[in-house]
């Protein structure tokens, strides 16, 4: 069993009743997302969640809250600890080139998403049902160093 932990980050970009989601290849398995990945060493939480958000759909977001904390436990021990947040999704820039295990960003109801069969994992569904709810906290609850 590993004993790797990993601390990622997701944003839950939303506009006009939609979220942006990511579709991308997972094992060769296509799948939806949010916006997420892992945090860079000496990276703040939420300069993680824009420079993600902006690498995997090319729009620059607005960070307006936390959504939670998750952890899963992957089938082969490892550990992710993941920090969602809650994003306005103001502007796409033009020609930005998306990481290469995307294959593009769409946009989708919350209906749509938690209809999917294939998320990248069970935290995409419960980040949709804490943005349904309205569970939000303030990003002031995060004390980083610019």
């Amino acid at each position: 069993m590993s004993d790797h932990i990993h601390l990622t980050v997701a944003t839950t970009c939303h506009k006009n009743g939609r979220l942006l989601m990511v579709e991308e290849r997972d094992n060769e398995k296509l799948v939806i997302n949010q916006p997420a990945g892992h945090v860079e060493a000496g990276e703040s939480l939420k300069a993680a969640a824009l420079r993600e958000t902006l690498e995997e759909t090319g729009y620059q977001v607005e960070l307006q809250a936390l959504l939670g904390i998750s952890v899963l436990t992957s089938t082969n021990g490892t550990t992710y600890y993941r920090i969602s947040f809650l994003a306005d999704c103001p502007d796409q820039l033009a020609n930005t080139q998306l990481d290469e295990d995307i294959e593009r960003a769409v946009w989708m109801t919350p209906e749509e998403i938690l209809a999917s069969k294939n998320h990248r994992s069970d935290l995409v569904a419960k980040d949709v049902q804490r943005f349904l709810s309205g569970e939000t906290y303030p990003l002031e609850m995060l004390h980083e160093n610019p």
